[in-house]
């Protein structure tokens, strides 16, 4: 193990502000509308001409251990500001370069750290508050083609991001997905997309675009394996009663003899159905399964609430103007579940959004958040 090399006071803190400095020196060329670009090399590939400040300051790696300490706490404030804004990092390594260099100043002039701490808390308060009351919302699609521009650098990648806004909404979710063919382009998935498709291509209605599309179907939603004709033909009987609507199954797995019981109906003609694997796994299957329930209206069947598929009633199942299924993916357009629950659910989804520490958990929720109020646009 390597000797520990130790440095007190003073020198330690001129060691790690001439690190601050020195990152700042190169980020902080690329601030404002004039701002430059930085070209820097990686060990493979070509160099790269950059002017995003965290992409810069992830680069620089100083000789010096403890000058190299003192970029790295740049880094870390530059990269949660990009974490949580998307934005804003090369101002963010501005302003932290000179609240480091005053707190210094002041502590190497026999302030104490901790009020100096206190002090910065609280002005940062007063600070927020006051940008609220300068801020200008941005309130319609020229206002936010500007802003992407901004940060996109290119007039036509703004102008998809403003329309993916326009289309999708402030709640919606804008994903960035890799073409395969060379040109951008704006995909709006209308509805609430689900990343699981048909269990069986029996279940097909068009045969050109190997599509299962049902109108005006009932849904049956559970977080139960079906694997026994027994645990279907009671709801099946009643959607037959109902006038033979079609029937959309979404469960935890439909497999065996459950599934091809199915398949033999649809293919008799004696009723319209689709059986579809539920997403996600473990906790997240249930937040999944309970939000496709309240976005149509229906009842998770479930043995935690005391629901047991051969007890299943016409109130407990859901519907939405139509269901679009493929191989890979499926799409509930228009659910007819309760407006006021939707609102509920989605303000749950806010409140857990905000208290989530887990950059993967926080993309996850918006998603949910987006496919219950807004929509999903892919660029």
């Amino acid at each position: 193990m390597p000797d520990k090399q130790l440095t007190y006071s003073e020198d330690a803190r001129t060691s790690l502000m001439r690190g601050v400095d020195e990152l700042c020196r190169v980020v902080g060329l690329t601030l404002g509308p004039s701002g430059r670009n930085v070209l820097f090399s990686r060990m493979f590939g070509l160099p790269v001409v950059c002017s995003d400040g965290v992409t810069i300051a992830k680069e620089i790696e100083l000789p010096d251990a403890y000058e190299n300490m003192g970029a790295q706490l740049v880094k870390e404030a530059a990269s949660k500001t990009n974490d949580v804004v998307g934005d804003g990092t090369t101002t963010s390594v501005v302003l932290t370069q000179a609240i480091v260099r005053q707190g210094f100043l002041n502590v190497a002039a026999g302030a104490s750290g901790m009020a100096l701490k206190s002090g910065i808390e609280k002005a940062v308060t007063t600070v927020i508050s006051e940008l609220k009351t300068m801020a200008i919302p941005v309130e319609n699609r020229d206002q936010v083609a500007r802003v992407a521009a901004l940060s996109a650098h290119e007039e036509a990648i703004a102008e998809l991001l403003a329309d993916a806004m326009d289309k999708v909404g402030r709640e919606g979710v804008i994903t960035i997905e890799e073409s395969k063919a060379m040109d951008d382009e704006l995909e709006i998935v209308e509805g609430v997309r689900i990343d699981r498709g048909y269990l069986s291509p029996h279940f097909v209605t068009d045969t050109d675009r190997m599509e299962v599309a049902l109108d005006e179907p009932l849904f049956l939603i559970t977080d139960q394996k079906l694997s026994s004709p027994s645990d279907i033909v009671s709801t099946m009987e009643l959607v037959i009663a109902e006038g033979r609507r079609p029937l959309v199954i979404i469960a935890e797995d439909v497999d065996g003899e459950a599934l091809a019981t199915l398949v033999v109906n649809k293919m008799r003609g004696t009723l319209a159905c689709v059986a579809i694997k539920a997403p996600g796994f473990g906790e997240r299957r249930k937040a999944l399964l309970e939000d496709m329930a309240i976005l149509t209206g229906s009842t998770v069947i479930s043995s935690d609430v005391g629901l047991r598929l051969d007890s299943v009633e016409l109130s407990h199942l859901g519907s939405a103007r139509r269901l679009v299924a493929q191989k890979d993916d499926s799409t509930i357009i228009d659910g007819r579940g309760s407006e006021q629950a939707v609102k509920d659910r989605a303000e749950q989804l806010k409140v857990q959004i905000e208290e989530t520490t887990s950059d993967y958990d926080r993309e996850k929720l918006e998603e949910r958040l987006a496919s219950l109020v807004g929509g999903v646009a892919v660029i």
